[in-house]
């Protein structure tokens, strides 16, 4: 992964995004750094620069912006950063009542988790097909296998991240590119606090992000996939493939809904 390519990480500034960028590094892979905090990614990059011999750039910018996704391509075609390894990592979620949550909060959400993700995979794959090589991680969520109420628009954004991974990953095969979807349960990040998400009410506890990008990074070296970390979650995305599809609508409301919101028959 070396050389004068790239990695692109988005929401590089904390959480799994954070540890995607130690972890390449360690691999001397290069790397852009990308989230909203231009503070966060400096000393980041001033800690990947003192612990690695890697080169790393830093682009503040707000996915959930319009258009922020094109003016980002190109600052890296102005830079001539050569991107080998897309992370898609940037999202946001928000619970509660579907009318009672901001609409302008729910339109910036849908922007950034599936609009961007789009868009970036879009501009930086030609180069990527052209050069018979490369790769795309992309963090979707066990919580994009099913419908959830009380976090109705964030779950939707994460099925749509694995389906359009999925069958991106099918297209892009043969052009020796590689395609990791990504589905982390419950990982100890600051999203829960940032969304009102209760970490007492997530079943199972939280798991480290290293260790969500440990096996999301050994899927890569196996040629791409579908990756969902820990027993527990896969057990309960191959449950649900059993039950039909109101009864897990009603678990993840029980599981979801908000404590200042009476719970239904």
């Amino acid at each position: 992964m070396a050389g004068d390519s790239y990695a692109l990480i988005t929401g590089a500034s904390s959480g799994i995004g954070e540890c995607f960028a130690h972890a390449l590094a360690r691999r001397g892979q290069n790397l852009v750094l990308t989230a909203r905090s231009e503070d966060k990614l400096t000393q980041l990059a001033a800690d990947l620069a003192r612990e690695h011999s890697i080169k790393s750039d830093i682009i503040p910018a707000d996915l959930s912006v319009r258009d922020s996704a094109p003016r980002l391509a190109a600052i890296l075609r102005e830079r001539g950063r050569s991107i080998n390894l897309l992370v898609n990592n940037a999202a946001f979620g928000a619970r509660g009542e579907f009318w009672n949550l901001p609409l302008d909060r729910q339109m910036s959400m849908v922007r950034l988790n599936i609009n961007a993700l789009a868009e970036l995979s879009y501009l930086l794959l030609p180069a990527m097909v052209e050069r018979g090589e490369g790769a795309i991680i992309n963090v979707s969520s066990t919580i994009g296998f099913q419908p959830a109420a009380y976090t109705a628009t964030y779950a939707a954004t994460k099925a749509f991240v694995t389906s359009f991974s999925m069958g991106l990953a099918e297209e892009v095969r043969r052009h020796g590119i590689r395609v990791v979807t990504l589905c982390p349960g419950s990982t100890r990040t600051n999203f829960f606090e940032a969304g009102n998400y209760g970490v007492r009410d997530m079943p199972g506890g939280l798991q480290a992000p290293e260790e969500v990008v440990e096996e999301a990074l050994r899927a890569l070296d196996r040629g791409g996939g579908l990756v969902v970390p820990r027993l527990l979650n896969k057990s309960m995305i191959f449950i649900q493939r059993f039950c039909p599809r109101e009864t897990v609508a009603k678990f993840a409301a029980r599981v979801f809904r908000p404590r200042n919101v009476r719970q239904q028959p």
